[in-house]
């Protein structure tokens, strides 16, 4: 995609923020570009990482994931806060790199899954076959016999074919063998820097366990799907998909890394927590720069995943971050507060606006519930007001506020008979008025 064809892209399910929009746009054509350099020169070549500035709810976080499930890379978002200098209880920086090859690994299965899906469809109704109409018994006194039962047993599956096809076969039950699922064994889960030591043990414990499995009646639909479950399991190749998902991983991964400004120590000469903040940028910067982290399938390269931090930098300043930490995000973009109009759009535009969402959730008790122009200007009034009067938190008001003003409907939606609801201005200051009207009482309920 070009940086214009993914802005567009964007624009679809995001209001405003233009230049956060741009900037990830250059950063994924120039993953584009560094793909198709020589070899030579791709490997001086580094992702340009960026810094988002800006308030809660403006929409840092869900530009990067759009980005992500645009491009289909593998994505995670993880709080700088949780983790912690080794020695000090907590997450240590490398467990994201580890995450992150989980979410290729998801990636890459779900796509060999797609793939291999016909194969293990097919295997699956073998084998649902076999359950409905088991093979016969051999007879080796009476050769003729078992020759004239195995013809009569293969018509009869040919019919139970067909009817397994046509659907006709969903609810019979049969008997079918099913394993099953271990408990997954901690063991050094509670103690800070051991994680990777947890995984091993954990992979080990598997392994050695013996699997248990017991017999269930089930229906023909629940079959099929356990079946297929075996089956694509079987077909898979976990060691190629290791593989491949550690190089996705290393070439295309993207790292949202939430609250960096909560890991900004206080300068020199800092007590308490501030300590392990400024070990938790000097852990993180390697991360950054490059270097190679050991996970359970194998050692993976950082030098060229996309690192794209965000934070709201209110009590701290960026220039409060290590020098090192702050070169290693060249590209800083500052995301602008939500205007009532931006609301609006909020609450319109997006294919899958907060209106459509609740239309469609009411629909299924039979409500048809319609949003008025001026009632959804009410809505984007007491937002607005509402942020600005008490904590800002962006377009995440709206859903605090939506919440209530159909929470009534809501909840009597099953038993009502008048089945169409207009949300006009007037019903909703109706709804919120007596909320709206008390600054302390609204700080607490929106």
């Amino acid at each position: 995609m070009t940086p214009r064809q993914t802005v567009s892209e964007l624009d679809k399910h995001i209001v405003g923020q233009g230049d956060a929009k741009r900037a990830v746009a250059i950063a994924l054509r120039n993953r584009w570009r560094w793909n198709n350099l020589p070899d030579e020169i791709r490997n001086e070549v580094t992702p340009k990482n960026i810094i988002m500035i800006g308030p809660t709810g403006v929409g840092k976080t869900e530009i990067t994931r759009r980005l992500a499930k645009l491009t289909g890379a593998p994505f995670i978002k993880v709080e700088a806060s949780k983790y912690t200098e080794v020695g000090y209880y907590g997450r240590d920086v490398e467990s994201m790199v580890r995450d992150l090859v989980d979410a290729a690994i998801n990636l890459v299965t779900a796509q060999k899954r797609i793939e291999i899906e016909e194969v293990a469809s097919q295997r699956v109704e073998e084998r649902l076959l076999d359950l409905l109409v088991p093979g016969p018994d051999w007879d080796a006194a009476d050769e003729a016999a078992h020759e004239e039962s195995v013809k009569r047993h293969e018509r009869t599956r040919e019919k139970f074919r067909k009817k397994l096809k046509a659907g006709e076969l969903e609810e019979r039950e049969v008997e079918l063998t099913v394993e099953q699922r271990q408990s997954p064994v901690q063991v050094f889960s509670s103690m800070g820097g051991m994680e990777q030591m947890d995984i091993d043990f954990q992979s080990m414990f598997e392994r050695i366990m013996p699997k248990q499995s017991r017999e269930r009646d089930v229906t023909v639909a629940e079959a099929r799907q356990v079946l297929l479950e075996q089956e694509a399991e079987a077909l898979m190749d976990r060691d190629a998909i290791n593989e491949e998902s550690i190089a996705l991983a290393e070439a295309n991964g993207i790292v949202f890394l939430d609250e960096l400004d909560k890991i900004c120590g206080a300068g020199e000469g800092s007590r308490g927590a501030d300590v392990s903040r400024q070990g938790v940028q000097r852990d993180l910067l390697p991360i950054v720069e490059g270097t190679t982290v050991q996970t359970r399938y194998g050692s993976v390269q950082t030098d060229h995943m996309l690192f794209i931090a965000a934070g709201a930098f209110h009590q701290a300043k960026l220039s409060d971050l290590m020098p090192e930490l702050q070169g290693r995000f060249p590209i800083r973009v500052e995301l602008q507060d939500l205007t009532r109009d931006d609301f609006i759009c909020i609450l319109t535009e997006p294919s899958s606006s907060l209106t459509k969402q609740y239309e469609a959730l009411l629909l299924t008790d039979g409500i048809k519930l319609r949003f008025k122009p001026d009632g959804i200007e009410a809505i984007a009034d007491i937002a607005y007001k509402v942020n600005q009067t008490t904590q800002n938190i962006g377009a995440r008001r709206l859903y605090t506020i939506v919440e209530r003003l159909l929470e009534e409907i809501s909840f009597a939606a099953p038993d009502v008979k008048k089945k169409t609801l207009t949300v006009d201005a007037k019903y909703v200051q109706s709804q919120l008025a007596e909320i709206t009207s008390d600054e302390d009482l609204s700080k607490f309920i929106l």
